[in-house]
């Protein structure tokens, strides 16, 4: 079935085992040296440092473009489905739009449907939320929507398709405390659907990590 290959894990009697995919994503962990979705499984926790045979060494201080490279690759790794043209292209976005660059990066970010999918606890990961959303699960005002990177507006409604609401991977993670619901969006846990209230300040997202999107309109502003 094809939930066995979303987000790409198999939960079985609650333990969770990694595939290829998922040790990827904990490499990434330790690439950048932070526990990026705030795991309690991250092996960033064991091992802080990077990994490879050099990856216990001291590094040097970073430079300014340094700076502002890590916390791109930060931000951009934080959103899992994103390629480089299509961050790029948020970047482009945010700095056509009146107002802060930064907070408008981010309120592209988060008025997506794999993002928003992500947050209301529908399936465990922004990487699980694609495959969902692609796969035809998901609905938006009652219409089924398969683009995952549909922006959302204020006062829209994303449901989970009915024929899906008993897929495990909605219930394991809809009861999963790993993770709070932000106060941008309500979930009715019961339908598997939340409305999106109202697009979210910077400081208002949850993220489990520092994230500067200042730093990340400066490295692209070079």
């Amino acid at each position: 079935m094809w939930f066995d290959n979303i987000e790409e894990t198999i939960i079985n009697h609650g333990s969770l085992y990694m595939t290829k995919r998922i040790a990827q994503k904990h490499k990434i962990d330790r690439r950048l040296s932070v526990n990026l979705w705030g795991r309690p499984k991250s092996p960033f926790n064991l091992r802080k440092y990077k990994p490879g045979q050099h990856g216990q060494k001291h590094a040097g201080k970073l430079s300014d473009y340094g700076v502002q490279l890590h916390a791109k690759q930060k931000l951009k790794g934080y959103y899992g489905n994103l390629n480089e043209r299509q961050f790029r292209n948020c970047y482009k976005e945010a700095i056509r739009l009146k107002g802060d660059s930064g907070e408008n990066l981010i309120a592209i970010l988060e008025r997506r449907l794999d993002t928003i999918v992500y947050r209301s606890k529908f399936v465990p990961t922004v990487f699980a939320a694609r495959q969902f959303i692609n796969h035809g699960h998901v609905k938006i005002n009652g219409k089924r929507v398969n683009i995952s990177s549909y922006l959302l507006d204020e006062g829209d409604v994303v449901e989970v398709k009915d024929k899906s609401k008993e897929l495990a991977i909605c219930i394991e993670s809809i009861k999963s405390q790993e993770r709070d619901i932000p106060g941008y969006i309500t979930v009715d846990e019961k339908k598997l659907s939340s409305t999106f209230l109202r697009v979210p300040q910077f400081a208002e997202v949850p993220y489990a990590t520092q994230m500067d999107p200042k730093l990340v309109i400066e490295y692209y502003s070079r």
